[in-house]
């Protein structure tokens, strides 16, 4: 017998074993092959981002038309913006879970540099879409509070025109009569509210851009979280099934999206997040108390800034799962003198790290690297520890001179301190606070 047949039925043997240990596997575990396959071949995302939780910020631009009717880009602004909250599954959120915050696109936001402009203008300062979505980054951040995003995706029109249809078109009851042409913007929607209708992608999208009425900009955010959430009640049932499923409708997604989420990253997310609860998604908006008349613009929202920083800290900060606080007596069993801190100023005020690290150096701890966080909008101190070592997490915690600072189980980076405290802005602006730490 030849080497190559040899070869050949070798590979066949392996193959056939391979298959036999699918199979079992696959009834044992009651997976489907496809489960089976990417449970061994994909790796969980936090082998890609080291934590389980990312900040993704989600952009939908719209096209203009020339005097050829051609669509074009240039200069286009932000139709959507969402910042969403993806948990990857963990022992104690075993299927994932997601948070979704709209911002109105038409939310008054100050540029560092002091010009006041709807938010959706960010991306219009970028020579390119990459460019331009690392500035709708910055400014979403800086708006809500948040220290900046993990990935971004920007969704041309015709994306979730595509999934739609690539998934047979949705079945939508209007929220209220809608009779509106625009023949320059291509846009036509004619609905009856409360009849049902099945929507191809073309009338999911107009419906969903909708905001001719009393309510606005507000109100067409509640309609594309309504579209949103059937599409993914319709994915979960029909689609996202099988690894090939999926990466069919990454597929489509990718044809139109300008993104820094690698493939592998995609399909890593795509697989962990495949059993989340999608009727337990969370969705919200920045909540607005006024609007008021730019020169630059027109009508812009204000929002309410209490509102907007509980809702952020909801999804963005506190723990998915929240931990069990530890006894009193189990704190004052931990030495101060045991737990090794970094202090980081996240805040950009000068000298809050140190004045804090003094505090905490005083009160027995040791103090090992002061200096700068990776960014300065950190709106509230941060106590960062390892997983393992949640009890020195708590016990650093309880001796902040203040309330109201937030305990994350995950160290940031590559550092060596067990506990890693982000000074925030809750800290560095108080006066009072400062010559606490000072005395």
């Amino acid at each position: 017998m030849s080497f190559l047949k040899v070869a050949g039925l070798a590979l066949l043997f392996v193959a056939c074993i391979a298959l036999g240990v699918l199979a079992v596997d696959s009834v044992v575990t009651k997976r489907s092959p496809g489960d089976v396959v990417g449970a061994m071949l994909v790796e969980p995302p936090q082998q890609h981002f080291h934590k389980d939780r990312i900040a993704l910020l989600m952009m939908g631009i719209d096209y203009n038309y020339d005097d050829k009717d051609q669509e074009y880009s240039t200069n286009a602004r932000t139709d959507t913006i969402m910042a969403v909250s993806l948990n990857f599954p963990t022992a104690e959120n075993p299927h994932g879970s997601i948070g979704l915050l709209s911002v109105p696109r038409d939310s008054d936001y100050v540029f560092p540099n002091g010009h006041e402009d709807k938010i959706n203008s960010a991306y219009t300062g970028g020579a390119n879409p990459v460019a331009g979505a690392h500035l709708s980054e910055k400014a979403v951040a800086r708006f809500l509070g948040l220290n900046g995003f993990d990935r971004f995706v920007t969704l041309r029109i015709d994306a979730a025109k595509d999934v739609v249809d690539a998934i047979g078109g949705i079945d939508v009851v209007p929220d209220e009569t809608m009779n509106y042409d625009d023949n320059w913007g291509h846009l036509h929607i004619h609905f009856v509210g409360g009849k049902l209708y099945h929507m191809n992608g073309e009338q999911a999208v107009s419906y969903s851009r909708f905001r001719h009425d009393a309510c606005s900009d507000p109100c067409r955010i509640k309609r594309q979280q309504q579209v949103m959430r059937i599409v993914l009640k319709k994915l979960e049932n029909d689609k996202l099934n099988d690894l090939m499923h999926v990466n069919a409708l990454i597929g489509v997604i990718r044809r139109n999206v300008i993104t820094d989420v690698s493939d592998r990253e995609a399909l890593s997310i795509a697989m962990a997040m495949k059993g989340v609860d999608l009727k337990a998604v969370k969705m919200n908006q920045v909540p607005f108390t006024a609007d008021k008349i730019l020169t630059c613009c027109g009508d812009v929202l204000v929002a309410d800034d209490d509102a907007k920083a509980k809702l952020v800290r909801q999804l963005f900060i506190d723990p998915v799962v929240p931990p069990i606080a530890p006894t009193a007596a189990a704190l004052a069993a931990v030495s101060p003198a045991s737990i090794t801190l970094d202090v980081k100023n996240g805040s950009g005020v000068p000298g809050a790290a140190r004045r804090l690290a003094d505090v905490l150096r005083r009160q027995g701890f040791s103090i090992g690297t002061v200096g700068n966080a990776d960014g300065s909008a950190y709106s509230v101190t941060q106590v960062h520890v390892r997983p393992s070592d949640t009890l020195s997490g708590n016990k650093v915690l309880a001796s902040l001179p203040f309330k109201g600072a937030q305990l994350t189980p995950d160290v940031p980076g590559a550092a060596k301190a067990a506990v890693t405290v982000i000074v925030g802005h809750d800290f560095a602006d108080s006066p009072q606070r400062e010559a606490s730490a000072v005395r």
